[in-house]
């Protein structure tokens, strides 16, 4: 195997290890995980969630700091996620009164997650 496909197949491991961080982080905090890596026409969704009226569609990242992880997102993305989950709450009759919000929950080495509901505010 070359070091290209190695260090791809190393990057598939470690986001999936920071996507199930996330989950379990959402559960304790009463988020109910209503998807993984979901593919939409729009986007894929790493965590879909859901607590009380509010369907968060959940961006996460591992990067060194909680600001390079809020940038690594791009304005098209955002824009993207939300088309994305506007769509499936639309299409979910259980999830047509929810609000949508897009959070991000970034992971840093030796930090604990840090969550952070509709951080693209007006973005």
């Amino acid at each position: 195997m070359n070091v290209r496909v190695a260090r791809g197949a190393q990057a598939r491991r470690s986001g999936r290890r920071a996507e199930a961080w996330a989950a379990v982080w959402l559960m304790a905090k009463g988020y109910r995980i209503l998807g993984f890596r979901l593919k939409t026409p729009q986007a894929e969704i790493d965590l879909l969630a859901k607590r009380g009226d509010v369907l968060a569609v959940v961006e996460v990242k591992s990067r060194t700091s909680l600001q390079a992880a809020i940038e690594t997102v791009t304005a098209d993305q955002r824009e993207r996620l939300r088309r994305a989950g506007a769509g499936i709450a639309a299409n979910r009759p259980a999830l047509r009164g929810c609000g949508v919000r897009l959070d991000l929950l970034a992971l840093a080495p030796g930090r604990l997650p840090r969550h952070i509901p509709d951080a693209w505010r007006g973005g």
